[in-house]
């Protein structure tokens, strides 16, 4: 069968190319795919293709630093959690569900962001979110009770989710195609290390402070986060892209991200992909400190081991998706969240001590380096228009998501006996089930195409 589709233009018209508008001759033309969709991307061009090597380097550092802020509010003090339970007196459980708490403030920040974004401006929301989280992470430092300081931990993921949903919202007004790959991958990699280095960080913290302190830091880099946006972010949603915005509803927006079916699929491929990993960071401290009586500074460099994995992950995956497409990346990585999650039990089972746990956790952990970008740019690169929008959702969702399965650990615990490899991969593997029957059920990877360049 020929590769070319009938696609007739009128005597009439003109047919789009890389240089400009020709006439049709007298009669029909067919018009092959390949040359149509050539000839428009060729014709279309991002705001970001003008910019310098090194003005592009500066924008990934300065969207790296926003969007590490969620991370490292929601995993920093993932340390103190046996420090926390001592305290305050509460259970494992109790504790963990200041962590639900943050992410699910996290994804309700972004619900709210990200829509705002696409109709006023990507500033003036991000300056708004990031005031509120220094504010919470005042509250934090002084709380007298888990109570209070979960109520401030919410309100901390609700001011961290302006960094987020506005740096992705920022890399797709500027980019498209396989430079918002090439970029995109780049904030993965913020997004998926920062939850990595974040409790070694906490853990050098403990080592100094009490963990009051570690309230304090957020704080400060809170403040250094309100200063980058100030002075040093310009607003990159146009003013009349923004009119246009204030003209189709908040709902329409949903809806049209939404009623897209591939769209969908990486939202819930993303999502699990989030879950598993914040059900091993929820249970981490447990299982290596009370579990295999790891020291703190001992276990944030099993953290760091780990970031290892999502680095390698990020950066393979940036040129792997650009050359077969990121839907195929992504058939290869939520196999390998399976087969890595499963190894965890066994692994644990065959080896004693930390490390039957920690080298299979190394492999999951490059799996999720390969699975964030792609999701990420399979969604945004359908909605330009939206990306603020889009951008949220695919946050809320990640985080949201997380936030409800990972506390689910501790329940598994409660009735298996304690935080063991098992209870911890059990849902890590479910994750990663839902995580493939989404990808063939609904992406379906064989309708897609490949990004234009």
């Amino acid at each position: 069968m020929s590769d070319e589709r009938d696609d007739t233009q009128p005597t009439t018209g003109m047919l789009p190319t890389a240089t400009g508008l020709i006439p049709i001759p007298t009669g029909v033309v067919r018009v092959p795919d390949s040359v149509r969709e050539a000839s428009y991307e060729t014709s279309h061009t991002h705001p970001g293709d003008q910019l310098s090597a090194a003005r592009r380097f500066s924008y990934v550092l300065l969207l790296g630093a926003l969007t590490a802020l969620g991370p490292f509010t929601v995993d920093l003090y993932l340390p103190a959690f046996p420090l926390l339970q001592a305290e305050f007196d509460a259970s494992e459980g109790a504790v963990q569900l200041t962590l639900t708490g943050t992410m699910v403030g996290f994804a309700l920040g972004q619900l709210i962001v990200g829509p705002l974004s696409d109709v006023v401006g990507r500033r003036i929301p991000l300056l708004t979110a990031t005031t509120l989280h220094l504010i919470a992470s005042a509250c934090a430092i002084f709380a007298p009770n888990l109570a209070v300081l979960g109520a401030a931990r919410v309100l901390m993921g609700i001011g961290a989710a302006g960094g987020a949903v506005v740096a992705m919202a920022m890399v797709r007004d500027l980019f498209g195609g396989r430079r918002l790959v090439v970029m995109l991958s780049r904030l993965a990699l913020v997004t998926g290390v920062a939850p990595v280095i974040a409790p070694l960080i906490g853990s050098a913290l403990l080592e100094v402070m009490p963990w009051r302190g570690i309230f304090v830091v957020l704080a400060g880099y809170g403040a250094f986060i309100l200063a980058c946006a100030l002075f040093a972010l310009p607003e990159t949603r146009p003013k009349t892209e923004r009119a246009t915005a204030e003209k189709v509803s908040i709902r329409h927006r949903y809806r049209v991200v939404f009623t897209d079916r591939v769209y969908v699929g990486v939202l819930v491929i993303g999502a699990m992909g989030f879950s598993g990993l914040f059900s091993y960071l929820s249970s981490s401290s447990f299982l290596f400190q009370q579990g295999y009586g790891l020291t703190t500074m001992q276990y944030g460099l099993v953290f760091a081991a780990n970031s290892v994995g999502l680095i390698i992950g990020n950066q393979i995956a940036a040129r792997l998706a650009a050359r077969f497409g990121p839907q195929w990346v992504l058939a290869f990585s939520t196999a390998a969240l399976l087969v890595s999650a499963i190894a965890i039990p066994v692994s644990a089972a065959l080896i004693d001590g930390p490390w039957g746990v920690i080298v299979p956790l190394f492999f999951f952990m490059t799996s999720c380096g390969f699975t964030f970008p792609c999701a990420q740019v399979l969604a945004l690169d359908r909605h330009p228009d939206a990306a603020g929008t889009a951008a949220s959702v695919l946050g809320a969702a990640n985080n949201g998501i997380a936030g409800v399965i990972s506390p689910l650990v501790g329940f598994v615990a409660a009735w298996t006996g304690g935080i063991t490899p098992l209870s911890m991969s059990s849902i890590m593997m479910a994750c990663s089930v839902v995580a493939i029957l989404s990808l063939w059920l609904i992406v379906r990877p064989r309708t897609l195409g490949q990004l234009a360049d």
